[in-house]
C-alpha cells in the first residue's frame, strides 16, 4: 500500500526534481489508464495524476481483459499504469502484449513487488518505469511526471548490487549525472548514438527501425555494438549505465 505521508523531496541523490507547477501541469487534457484490481489504489493514483494535470481523464481497469478492451476503444491514451498482480492474467504477459500491440504508449509498472528480478524483467519487457507501492506519494508523483515528460524511472535497488534493499529506500531517476559525456566519448558512431537515445526512451527494435528508417537486422547490429561499447549484456543494463553517466545527446 502507498505510504501517503507527505515527503520533502530534494534534488540530492537520484530523486527526480519535479518541474514548476506551470510546466508540470499540461494545459491540454490527456488520458491515462490505471490497471489495478484494488479500488483504493486506483483512487490514490487518480489523486496523484490529478495533481500532475487537473484536466487528465483517468480510465480504470480492474484486470487485464478490461485493460485491453479500454485500450482498443481509446487510441489516445498517453500513459498506462499497470499492476503486475492481476486477477485474470499475469501482469508481465499483459505488459508484453501492450509493448507488442501498442509500442508507442508508455507503460509504468506499479507493484508491491520490489525484488530485483521483477524490476529487471519489467524494464526488459519495455516498461518505462517501476514504482513500488510502498513509495512516498510525492516521489510517486515525481516518477509519473518524469515518464510523461519522456524519461525513464526505476527504483534504487536495481541500481545497486544489493538483493534486498533497505525498506526506506526511495525510487530514483536514472537520467541524472554530474559530468555529462558525449556518445563519441564512448566510442559510438552517430547512428549508434541515435539508436541508444531511442533505447533510453524504451523504444523497441521495431520502433527504432521505423523511427530511423533502418532495416530491423541493421538496428539489431547497432544495438549489439552499443551493448559491447558500454560493456553490458542487455538493454536494461545499458539504460542504467548511460543514465548514471548522464550522456549529453546534443
Amino acid at each position: 500500500m502507498f505510504a501517503f505521508a507527505d515527503a520533502s523531496v530534494t534534488n540530492s541523490g537520484a530523486i527526480p526534481r519535479r518541474p514548476e507547477r506551470g510546466q508540470a501541469e499540461r494545459k491540454c487534457s490527456i488520458k491515462i489508464l490505471v490497471v489495478d484490481a484494488h479500488f483504493l489504489i486506483r483512487e490514490a493514483l487518480r489523486d496523484c495524476l490529478k495533481t500532475l494535470n487537473r484536466h487528465a481523464t483517468v480510465l480504470e481497469a480492474v484486470n487485464g481483459h478490461q485493460a485491453m478492451q479500454l485500450i482498443s476503444e481509446h487510441n489516445d491514451i498517453r500513459l498506462i499504469v499497470l499492476e503486475l498482480d492481476l486477477p485474470d492474467r499475469d501482469g508481465f504477459s499483459v505488459l508484453g502484449e501492450l509493448r507488442e500491440r501498442h509500442p508507442t504508449t508508455p507503460v509504468v509498472v506499479l507493484s508491491i513487488r520490489q525484488d530485483r528480478d521483477s524490476v529487471t524483467r519489467a524494464l526488459d519487457l519495455g516498461a518505462l518505469g517501476f514504482i513500488p507501492k510502498s513509495g512516498l506519494r510525492e516521489v510517486m508523483v515525481s516518477a509519473l511526471d518524469l515518464v510523461l515528460a519522456g524519461g525513464v524511472y526505476i527504483p534504487p535497488e536495481i541500481l545497486s548490487r544489493e538483493q534486498h534493499p533497505s525498506a526506506n529506500s526511495k525510487p530514483a531517476c536514472i537520467v541524472t549525472g554530474a559530468r555529462p559525456v558525449r556518445p563519441a566519448d564512448l566510442g559510438l558512431t552517430s547512428r549508434q548514438a541515435d539508436v541508444l537515445e531511442l533505447m533510453m526512451t524504451g523504444k523497441s527494435n521495431k520502433e527504432i527501425s521505423r523511427r530511423l528508417n533502418l532495416a530491423l537486422p541493421t538496428v539489431k547490429n547497432h544495438v549489439t555494438a552499443v551493448l559491447k561499447a558500454i560493456k553490458v549484456t542487455n538493454r536494461t543494463a545499458a539504460v542504467i549505465a548511460i543514465g548514471n553517466l548522464g550522456v549529453e545527446w546534443r
